[in-house]
């Protein structure tokens, strides 16, 4: 592989990474965000530059980041095609954080005087708002919603919901488990588990390039609207953070059976102690069935700059990923 020097900025929310790499020297094509996923997955040069910037020895296994696009129309300030170490995902709330925090820093969106900015971006699963404060952004995201309740699954019963992905989401103490850091090797075990054994059956009612079972999360109820939970994405990839387009399908089965309703606030705290808070903004319906326009509330924070190379001698390109 050769290539130019690439430049990424790197950023943390509550925790999780998110590298954001501007003006890739690949081109990826389609007229959509959506439309340039599917075509990254099968081109070699593009997916060749995730699993650069992903794989050791430039990233690592939990790695996540993002190539910036052009919007799909002027509706929207840019676009975001999200990837991690085992491919391009549909979602990313913490990324989408990060991205307004980025977007205002780099002076791509101009401050607005009111102290209240709105960068909207085009992603895969549709057009979402980092709602940029100065202490916090609020990412607000698609219409989410629960596809399926009480699926029998590895001795317990999961809610499959969408949140700009599908995610599995499973109390951990009917596994026998907490989540806490002890136990981390056993919860990425089961939650691999879980996500594919659902995964034939996750299917998105309007857009199968949204099917599947992209993470399951695993949470404590720390009582009343209080979670814990680690959300276990892609193969066995651990997010840092409460996960944020997760928090948002926890947000719609909480309201779906009524524990979550407007003017209420979720605590979602992470296996590492950091927190978001949620909200429902919104009962819409879409796809044909009830849902939710969720608010997930964190803060994101710059942690570096990079140029990355390729030695032609370097026989370790792309990299490998340790787990």
């Amino acid at each position: 592989m050769i290539l130019p020097p690439v430049r990424t900025v790197d950023y943390h929310t509550a925790g999780e990474p998110f590298r954001i790499v501007v003006g890739a020297p690949v081109t990826v094509r389609g007229a959509t965000v959506a439309e340039r996923r599917m075509f990254a997955i099968d081109d070699p040069a593009v997916d060749g530059l995730r699993r650069l910037l992903c794989f050791e020895p430039r990233g690592h296994a939990d790695m996540y980041g993002c190539f910036v696009t052009p919007p799909d129309d002027a509706g929207a300030h840019f676009g975001a095609l999200f990837w991690h170490k085992d491919g391009f995902s549909t979602a990313c709330g913490h990324g989408t954080i990060a991205l307004g925090v980025w977007a205002l820093r780099s002076g791509l969106v101009p401050a607005d005087p009111s102290g209240t900015t709105d960068v909207i971006i085009d992603v895969p699963s549709g057009r979402v708002t980092a709602r940029v404060h100065a202490d916090h952004v609020d990412f607000v995201n698609v219409p989410s919603y629960v596809l399926v309740s009480d699926v029998p699954v590895a001795g317990t019963s999961a809610t499959l919901a969408f949140g700009g992905a599908i995610y599995a989401c499973v109390e951990a103490a009917t596994l026998g488990l907490a989540v806490t850091r002890d136990r981390l090797p056993e919860l990425i075990s089961v939650g691999r588990e879980i996500k594919w054994a659902l995964d034939p059956a996750a299917r998105h009612p309007s857009d199968a390039r949204l099917d599947g079972v992209y993470g399951t999360i695993l949470f404590d109820d720390l009582g009343d609207l209080h979670r814990r939970n680690v959300t276990i994405f892609a193969d066995g990839e651990v997010d840092r953070s409460p996960c944020g387009s997760g928090t948002c399908a926890q947000v719609a089965t909480l309201a779906a059976t009524g524990r979550l309703r407007p003017g209420q606030e979720l605590l979602c705290d992470s296996i590492v102690g950091t927190r978001f808070t949620a909200r429902v903004l919104a009962d819409v319906v879409s796809d044909g069935r009830p849902a939710v326009v969720p608010q997930v509330s964190g803060m994101a924070y710059s942690i570096g700059e990079s140029v990355f190379t390729v030695d032609p001698d370097d026989p370790l390109v792309p990299g490998f990923v340790l787990r």
